[in-house]
């Protein structure tokens, strides 16, 4: 099959923020090239690290890739107003989109060249070890408090990723036993999946992306979660008053890794959802967009537990008082 290539030229500072951007516009399969991010610190599933990197100083390339005979201009065009929003946060200096068209059927396995196995340490002393279904544990399994199995799919989440890992390590550190979580904007399922890992009873997992449920189901699969323990769901939460009323005192803890032009709307729905004393973990946040949520967590009666910050990206821990 042939696929349009769009090739989004832009600043290595304005990469991240774009391609996280382009995620929440539905675009899959994000690969980004630059010239200043060695190998060793490339972002997992994101990041094509290519032979001969041909990508001035201070540039990066961000291709995505469309089924060829659509017509996809409407899409493009609001890629091009995504980008002149990022444009008033970070420096995105002479951006433009390049078209060409490309045979390679298998672009969406790409990434899989730079996904590799990873741990996370924990406060309390604990480790986990992530590792995709193509690699073998590089130590024994019992060297680990936690052996995560971990296939993205077309969805977005391995942990690996500054905000996925802030939200895992402060799952935590503050989950309570038998505690009801909920998680917004789920994407691979791996927050549910580490919520349970962690003594959660259970977890409702909403995401508006259809194309996460098989990503979803096979990260359950992988890790022996049953569809008691984890529930999907493909849906609206901003939009679905019937399910807003449904989540209604549903949860001890509301997980959001979601970018901030959602947090805002989502926020002042999230206090309906929790229960007394409830925990609200927020990431996806840019450093330079980090006030602005925090006004937003204390507009709407949340009390600022932590922020966390892994390079240029910041999370917030809040009470609900």
């Amino acid at each position: 099959m042939k696929y349009e290539k769009y090739t989004i030229k832009t600043t290595f500072e304005a990469e991240e923020l774009i391609a996280a951007e382009l995620a929440e516009l539905g675009i899959d399969g994000v690969m980004i090239s630059d010239s200043l991010t060695p190998e060793e610190d490339c972002v997992p599933v994101y990041i094509d690290d290519m032979p001969e990197n041909t990508v001035e100083e201070g540039r990066s390339h961000i291709s995505f890739f469309l089924e060829e005979g659509e017509d996809h201009t409407e899409l493009i065009e609001k890629v091009r107003s995504m980008i002149a929003d990022v444009g008033v946060y970070v420096d995105t200096t002479d951006t433009t989109i390049e078209k060409e068209l490309t045979e390679d059927a298998d672009w969406l396995n790409n990434w899989k060249n730079y996904f590799h196995q990873f741990e996370i340490d924990f406060e309390d002393g604990e480790t986990a070890l992530f590792i995709p279904s193509w690699e073998e544990s590089e130590k024994p399994d019992d060297d680990y408090d936690f052996v995560i199995n971990i296939d993205p799919g077309t969805a977005f989440g391995t942990g690996a990723h500054e905000t996925t890992r802030l939200c895992i390590k402060e799952i935590k550190k503050y989950l309570r036993p038998s505690d009801l979580v909920l998680d917004i904007g789920t994407g691979s399922g791996i927050l549910s999946i580490m919520a349970l890992k962690f003594g959660a009873r259970h977890a409702k997992s909403i995401d508006i992306d259809p194309n996460c449920t098989p990503a979803v189901e096979k990260n359950m699969e992988d890790n022996d979660i049953s569809k008691e323990e984890l529930s999907l769901l493909i849906d609206n939460v901003l939009e679905n008053h019937a399910l807003q009323e449904e989540l209604k005192d549903s949860a001890d803890m509301v997980i959001a890794n979601i970018l901030p032009d959602v947090l805002e709307p989502l926020t002042p729905l999230v206090p309906s959802f929790l229960k007394k004393d409830g925990i609200y973990i927020v990431s996806g946040i840019i450093d330079e967009k980090a006030d602005f949520v925090r006004d937003i967590l204390e507009k709407n009666g949340f009390k600022i537990l932590e922020k966390n910050t892994d390079g240029e990206w910041v999370s917030y821990v809040s009470l609900l008082h």
